[in-house]
């Protein structure tokens, strides 16, 4: 694979940034094309999860209104609905960058100072993605013999959402990583 000449203009920008010989763009590799299909499927499931919530609350107010016998499985359905809609959520958001962050401060920063602060920021957010696996993967486990009285599903479907998630961030996380150390920004999901 021949290599590619970079203009002096970029030599000077990536020798500031402390990423000298790395192109300014690389292609996306296969992890990341895996990722970004993964986080499609979980915004479309997200979709998916935000329609059929919208089906057991509409059921629910139609019972109780019109048929004067509320369904006592829809809200429980509901509540499980938007775990599993806000965690795969919470997950895409950090894949594409959408979470909340003082990006003021690393703009003000010199490019050895930001490189270095956006590791460490991809860093603690993998290890707040394990530790939510974890524990989500204990307490589904833990309660998984209990069941939810109005679904008759376990009561360890309740976490399984969160261990996925996290799961997902870890995933996320080392896309982030990898990107940073190629010297480039991970594509979002919907492009």
């Amino acid at each position: 694979m021949p290599q590619e000449v970079m203009p002096l203009g970029a030599v000077a920008s990536a020798q500031a940034a402390g990423t000298e010989g790395v192109p300014p763009a690389l292609p996306a590799g296969w992890y990341t094309r895996m990722c970004r299909a993964i986080a499609r499927a979980c915004m479309f499931l997200g979709i998916a999860g935000l329609l059929a919530l919208l089906a057991a609350v509409t059921w629910q107010v139609f019972g109780r209104y019109v048929l004067n016998s509320t369904p006592t499985w829809a809200e429980s359905l509901a509540l499980l609905l938007v775990l599993y809609v806000t965690m795969l959520g919470m997950a895409v958001g950090v894949r594409d960058a959408g979470h909340i962050g003082l990006e003021s401060f690393l703009v003000l920063a010199p490019d050895g100072l930001r490189l270095k602060m956006e590791y460490l920021i991809h860093s603690l957010i993998l290890v707040f993605g394990a530790v939510i696996a974890w524990n989500g993967a204990l307490l589904a486990v833990s309660v998984w013999n209990y069941r939810l009285p109005t679904l008759w599903v376990s009561e360890g479907w309740k976490y399984v959402p969160s261990s996925l998630a996290g799961g997902l961030i870890v995933l996320f996380s080392i896309e982030h990583l990898l990107a940073l150390a190629q010297g480039r920004e991970v594509e979002p999901s919907w492009q």
